[in-house]
């Protein structure tokens, strides 16, 4: 069966030519339940777009403390599917990474004021289905008690697969096109694109990329729920990459011909919203006897070159009681050691300020 409209026309009295193609009342009451969805579907994205241009340009600010770029190494540690690796490259390439911020948070502005004013609606909407999946792989791990970045990206996927099957079909830019241009009801690009008139396809079609649509959201969001906290086809579990929890991974520990200590360490987990504190490195021998350690004043006592940031947003810094870094930061840290021996065995500590600490093997 053909999915088809009953068509009225409005006529002139003057030519009897038809000026509109207006679909029937069944699309339309469709288009006016779904306005309070299409709305704030384009209100939060015009919002996150806004924040940046208009009303915390800051974030647009590559020498501000709140730069986009700051968020989005934060995101590193738990990002799925090689994202981490596309936010690492374009956080070390600046003229890669400017552009992209600028493009993102232009897309955001103006898709979320397509979708509010109903123009284009088919397509604005499949960029915020764009959004929501780029969100929740970069970002859906974050949130200690509530994972509230996928919680909103899973909503926003939902409502922007939704909004690209029905259209916007009431109150719309998209209608007043048709109204003045009626033969626009006839181009394809136009029906795919806008939301005035259903698709070009039959109803066993359309139920077909309906459920096709369906299927493929709820997957999605399944997987990547189950995947960060359980509770689908396992129990539930704080996530493969604690939001909460501060974790340093320590990597490379070398004792260098000069006498020092080198090794790499990356703040890979935790709350963004809070620094982690290290307070104590060690030097331990393999029965756990303390070789050498950097108390708080050792540490705070480094030289700023001792310290080398892969990245120039998050960073490891020499603070007042130790080291300090943020959610996703990355360095090369080099320690004065003072001994004459050091056996094979040796292990590298490292303790934060909540008595949490992290090991590494050393070699040389």
């Amino acid at each position: 069966m053909t999915m088809t409209f009953a068509r009225s026309r409005i006529t002139t009295a003057t030519t009897g030519q038809s000026e509109a193609v207006i679909p029937d009342a069944t699309w339309r009451i469709a288009g006016l339940a779904l306005l309070s969805v299409r709305f704030i579907q384009g209100f939060i994205y015009w919002g996150g777009g806004s924040r940046r241009f208009i009303y915390a340009p800051s974030k647009l600010d590559p020498d501000a403390t709140s730069w986009m770029a700051n968020k989005f190494q934060t995101a590193m540690p738990g990002a799925l599917l090689g994202t981490d690796h596309i936010i690492s490259y374009l956080l070390q390439h600046f003229w890669l990474l400017y552009p992209a911020v600028i493009l993102f948070s232009a897309a955001e502005l103006i898709a979320g004021l397509m979708l509010m004013a109903g123009l284009m609606t088919r397509a604005a909407a499949a960029v915020s289905i764009g959004f929501s999946v780029i969100l929740m792989l970069m970002f859906g791990w974050q949130g200690a008690t509530c994972i509230d970045e996928w919680t909103m990206a899973a909503s926003s996927l939902a409502m922007g697969a939704t909004l690209m099957l029905a259209g916007s079909g009431a109150y719309s830019l998209d209608n007043v096109l048709l109204l003045r241009n009626p033969a626009l009801a006839n181009k394809v690009w136009f029906r795919w694109l806008s939301g005035a008139l259903p698709l070009p396809m039959s109803g066993s079609a359309f139920r077909n990329l309906a459920l096709a649509v369906l299927a493929t959201t709820v997957v999605f969001n399944v997987a990547t729920y189950d995947y960060y906290r359980g509770s689908v086809y396992s129990a539930f579990h704080g996530g493969p990459v604690s939001p909460s929890k501060h974790h340093v991974t320590l990597e490379g520990a070398a004792l260098l011909p000069d006498g020092n200590l080198k090794f790499h360490a990356y703040l890979d987990g935790g709350t963004p919203a809070s620094a982690s504190h290290i307070v104590d490195v060690a030097l331990l021998g393999s029965d756990g006897a303390v070789i050498h350690r950097w108390d708080m004043a050792a540490l705070s006592a480094l030289p700023k070159d001792a310290i080398r940031n892969d990245f120039a947003y998050n960073k490891f810094s020499i603070g007042p009681y130790g080291l300090v870094a943020k959610v996703g930061a990355m360095a090369e840290i080099t320690l004065p050691l003072q001994v004459v021996t050091v056996p094979g065995s040796a292990k590298l500590r490292m303790t934060t300020v909540s008595g949490n600490h992290f090991d590494a093997s050393v070699n040389g």
